[in-house]
């Protein structure tokens, strides 16, 4: 036991060894935090002291860096600047070129199509020239064919004033003559009448019996006739009917014109003509020739005595017909001349707007490619600013660089710090 006085109250008392060791123990223990605590402080400000260093050392770095990093910065803008220069007037020359091209073409293209158009106008005066000429001439042609026509014409009513003198004297000799032909059959005297004429009226005629069923019905005779070149004159298609033929029914002429007119053109022939001796009793067809065109086309009904009379006067106007025909040909052929001229002229036309056509297609796409080039160009160019704004960031950034940023929630490169700031502080 020790006896040990409380410096407060001045007052003894004993203690054991175990207390005593107790108290000794709470002493040295505060005097030793107290020199930690004291050590901790000196630790801090080395630490600290340490750190600017590091700090310093590295902003100098930083500053070199950056330094190196704007030289190499300022060199790349003037290659840039180099190469963009370079770039915009390659652009400005190929543009000039192709405008000069391009005024070229115009002038070449204003040229030839002047050169075209004076050459159409000269042969487009000198076709209206010839057009007018044969419009004369068709018209001196159609007057002449009029007057032609005319005296045709006038001959043709002498023709008919002559026959009608004679047909009084025919209706005295119809029932004689009927008589007769009732004896010998009405195709037969036909065919008789026409082989007493045929050698000098109708040498280059044939007059044969209709003997083609594949219609399925038949005239009587087809008479045809053909000029030397072989162009038909004149075709009929000819049916004979008599009082023999019907005595049971007692038909009219018009019962047959119908089929008649059916075998025409089934045979392709031009006229149709019916020799009848029915309806004695109708003066109506006792009269000469009766057309019937206003019922059925060109189609005319006859007795017999004027067989031989409507063969010469259809035979004369095919003959007027045929050289009518010839001329109007030639006029026509005139006119197709004058129309494959007008088409070769279209062509041209056709083709001079192709050739335009094409080179403005061309034009568009080199103003197309030279706006392609430019959007190249304005790429690159956007590209290189876009290069140095992100430079101008990094330098911002590296500039806001701390040592304090960098440990920022980092354990390890605190860590790395501390070490050493602990190594710097045993040297």
């Amino acid at each position: 036991m020790q006896e040990i006085i409380c410096p407060n109250c001045k007052k003894a008392f004993k203690i054991d060894e175990s207390g005593f060791a107790d108290i000794v123990k709470q002493i040295r223990d505060h005097q030793f935090e107290e020199e930690i605590q004291s050590r901790l402080q000196i630790a801090e400000r080395e630490k600290a002291a340490a750190l600017e260093i590091v700090e310093a050392k590295l902003r100098a770095q930083h500053q070199e860096d950056l330094f190196k990093k704007e030289q190499e910065l300022i060199q790349f803008k003037a290659q840039a600047n180099t190469h963009i220069t370079q770039k915009l007037a390659e652009k400005d020359r190929v543009i000039l070129e192709m405008q000069a091209k391009i005024q070229q073409a115009e002038m070449d293209k204003t040229l030839s199509v002047k050169e075209a158009l004076e050459s159409i106008k000269e042969e487009r005066d000198q076709l209206k020239i010839l057009l007018a000429n044969k419009v004369s001439e068709a018209q001196s042609a159609l007057v002449s064919l009029k007057e032609k026509h005319s005296s045709d014409l006038k001959l043709k009513d002498e023709i008919i004033k002559f026959k009608e003198d004679e047909i009084q004297l025919h209706k005295d000799m119809k029932l004689k003559l009927s008589t007769k032909m009732l004896g010998e059959s009405l195709e037969q005297h036909c065919k008789i009448q026409f082989d007493m004429v045929h050698n000098l009226a109708f040498p280059r005629a044939t007059f044969e019996k209709d003997n083609d069923v594949k219609t399925g019905t038949k005239g009587d005779f087809i008479y045809r006739e053909l000029d030397e070149s072989g162009v038909e004159i004149l075709s009929i298609m000819f049916e004979m009917k008599n009082e023999g033929d019907e005595t049971a029914t007692k038909k009219r002429n018009e019962d047959f014109l119908e089929k008649l007119d059916k075998d025409r053109k089934d045979k392709n022939c031009e006229y149709a003509i019916l020799v009848s001796l029915l309806e004695k009793d109708n003066d109506y067809y006792e009269s000469g020739i009766v057309d019937m065109s206003h019922k059925y086309p060109n189609m005319f009904v006859i007795r017999p005595q004027f067989f031989i009379q409507i063969i010469s006067i259809l035979r004369k106007s095919g003959l007027d017909s045929l050289k009518y025909k010839a001329e109007l040909a030639q006029v026509r052929n005139q006119n197709i001349d004058i129309t494959n001229f007008e088409k070769k002229i279209q062509e041209f036309k056709e083709g001079v707007s192709y050739n335009y056509t094409m080179a403005q297609k061309k034009f568009l796409e080199a103003i197309e490619n030279i706006n392609k080039s430019i959007k190249d160009l304005e790429r690159t160019r956007d590209a290189l600013i876009s290069s140095e704004n992100n430079l101008r960031l990094a330098n911002d950034k590296t500039d806001n660089l701390t040592i304090k940023k960098l440990t920022h929630n980092n354990p390890t490169m605190k860590a790395k710090f501390r070490d050493i700031s602990g190594s710097e502080e045993e040297e």
